[in-house]
């Protein structure tokens, strides 16, 4: 972990591009640490490190060791991961090695930055560059030591102490005790907070080009900045860098899992400062009033994707977004193999069981209108919108997808092609519906959507009901977990009719809490949240992945039948995840987690 000599390498890479102009590090500098003091180019790349292995995926990479989906490549780690093979030393969603390596950085940003000369000429530009990646470096480093946390806090010994990481607050050379114990989850919670609040004092709320002195910040006008000074500090073209707003989306995300019943006994968090939390974050998004109409199917909107450049504001969706990416992989992966695609996510009948009636009720609800012999239609807009069911059309020429048992085409089930879905389902979510993968020279403008401000609404929601109930309007917010869960359905199209089933479950703490986990689990499928959803909730983690077999009867119709396609294998002790093997091996302080 020793980084006095410190390799990088080029900025083209890097998981944000909203300042392109600002991180062009050379391809490869073997330089001391102090060459960042007169080199801002060097200094910068130190920061980008920390950037480059956020474990952001643009890929449903968790979700296919959940009971939303499965991969038809034998050897995923993640489908090996949920069949038996998750161990200490086979991790799939393992942070350490890169948070810690990444808070690292993140040291080395805060211990020397005031020592760069940001600018040679202006005084007041080089203290504003010196705010901004001061403030960016706490961020990170609470950000990293989040990561950590959700994916290695745990208990050591079955009913004991629930346990966090190491926090890493200072530069680690070779002179430090790397044989640390683990400190408590509160004490980790607090301290990744104090990070949090500590970049704040930094940052701005928003990074915004100015066109008036007057709005200039006091603190700056006082040591002579000019509105051009601060623009090249704080800007427009920063966007995609950690500022105030993503921030509060931070602080409520962390909020949520600690006052979840997997951590609450840490006493770190209640479920009414978690509802406080994401208010405040909302708040600075326009709240409820101001929830995105088409946010729920943003990924497709290709208008949008095709104009959306590096500086601009985003829209109301995006909290937190990384760059545009100019590429067709994701649909090279995921079409189906009729279209050239690889055909890798395949989502269960679960999950599209799942989706509820246009009228807004659950299929096996009496009265609900669900037809087992047609029944993907009168069905919640959201589930074809996310999911390739047979019939369905997608790509530049609109073809038609067959997944039954009989298809003549590549796309049937259990095709011995090796890229045929295995479920009778392929994923919609998140591909563009106008890619033809058979063009090898044609990219497509994707962007990656770190926090969708759909994923705060939800956590707010969660925790005002688990707080004071359905229609509590909690932590200063206008609006209550009702009012959140009937906007979201509502913009998706369905209950429109007076939603009678959201009426009923307003009645009950509890049916509200059924209803908020279930609409959290439509509304974020496929990115990467219901792996870390069932294991803060301690819900049941082994339902058997389902899917459909279809078939056509001597009469032209078509049956469905519903199979088993693969079992999940975990233990009651993996809703925490491992501490890497290799590192219990290192340290006697160490403690591992129970059961592993």
């Amino acid at each position: 972990m020793k980084l006095k000599n410190i390799i990088l390498f080029s900025a083209a890479t890097l998981a944000f591009a909203s300042c392109e102009d600002l991180f062009e590090p050379a391809i490869e500098n073997n330089q001391d640490i102090t060459s960042m003091y007169k080199d801002a180019d060097f200094a910068r790349g130190v920061l980008d490190n920390a950037y480059l292995v956020l474990p952001y995926s643009d890929s449903p990479n968790s979700d296919l060791a959940t009971d939303d989906a499965v991969s038809n490549d034998a050897t995923n780690s993640y489908k090996r991961m949920a069949t038996g093979a998750w161990a200490a030393n086979n991790n799939p969603v393992n942070t350490w090695e890169g948070s810690y390596h990444a808070i690292q950085y993140c040291n080395l940003m805060i211990d020397n930055a005031d020592k760069v000369i940001w600018s040679y000429t202006e005084e007041s530009v080089n203290q504003m560059f010196i705010d901004n990646y001061l403030g960016n470096a706490y961020a990170l480093r609470g950000l990293h030591h989040f990561y950590a946390l959700r994916a290695h806090a745990g208990m050591a010994e079955q009913g004991g102490e629930l346990l966090g990481i190491p926090m890493h607050l200072a530069y680690v050379d070779a002179g430090s005790d790397f044989n640390e114990a683990r400190l408590t989850f509160k004490e980790c919670y607090d301290l990744i907070m104090a990070d949090w609040n500590k970049a704040l004092e930094y940052l701005p709320i928003q990074y915004k080009s100015i066109g008036d002195k007057s709005q200039l910040p006091a603190k700056y006008s006082q040591i002579g900045a000019d509105i051009t000074g601060y623009n090249k500090a704080f800007g427009d073209h920063h966007r995609g860098k950690i500022d105030g707003k993503i921030i509060s989306a931070f602080k409520a995300q962390l909020a949520i899992l600690a006052a979840s019943p997997a951590y609450s006994k840490s006493g770190a968090c209640t479920y009414q400062e978690a509802a406080k939390l994401a208010a405040e974050c909302l708040a600075n998004f326009g709240g409820l009033a101001n929830m995105q109409q088409d946010g729920w199917k943003i990924f497709d909107n290709t208008t949008f994707l095709n104009n959306f450049g590096a500086a601009d504001e985003a829209p109301a969706e995006i909290i937190w977004r990384a760059n545009i990416n100019k590429t067709q992989s994701f649909e090279v992966n995921n079409y189906p193999p009729s279209i050239f695609g690889n055909g890798r996510v395949n989502p269960t009948q679960n999950l599209v069981d799942a989706f509820p009636m246009l009228n807004g009720m659950p299929i096996t609800a009496a009265g609900s209108g669900y037809d087992a012999k047609n029944p993907y239609e009168g069905r919640d807009p959201r589930l074809k919108m996310y999911v390739l069911v047979n019939g369905s059309t997608i790509g530049h020429n609109n073809a038609v997808i067959n997944t039954a048992q009989d298809s003549e085409k590549l796309d049937g089930i259990n095709k011995e092609n090796g890229k045929s879905t295995i479920t009778g389902y392929y994923l919609r979510k998140l591909l563009r519906s106008d890619v033809n993968c058979n063009d090898e020279n044609s990219t497509f403008n994707h962007l990656q959507i770190r926090i969708r401000a759909t994923e705060i609404f939800l956590d707010y929601a969660e925790a005002a009901n688990e707080a004071e109930g359905p229609k509590a309007k909690v932590g200063g917010a206008s609006y209550s977990a009702y009012d959140v869960i009937k906007a979201l359905r509502s913009r998706a199209g369905i209950g429109l009719d007076g939603d009678s089933y959201l009426e009923e479950c307003a009645m009950s703490k509890d049916k509200m809490r059924d209803l908020i986990r279930n609409e959290r689990r439509l509304e974020l499928c496929f990115e990467n949240h219901r792996f870390w959803d069932l294991r803060r909730w301690m819900a049941p983690l082994n339902e058997t992945a389902k899917g459909v077999s279809i078939t056509t009867a001597e009469d032209g119709s078509l049956e469905y039948k519903i199979i088993d396609v693969e079992k999940r294998d975990y233990k009651d002790y993996m809703y925490y995840g491992p501490i890497p093997y290799s590192e219990i091996m290192k340290w006697s302080n160490l403690q591992q987690n129970y059961g592993w």
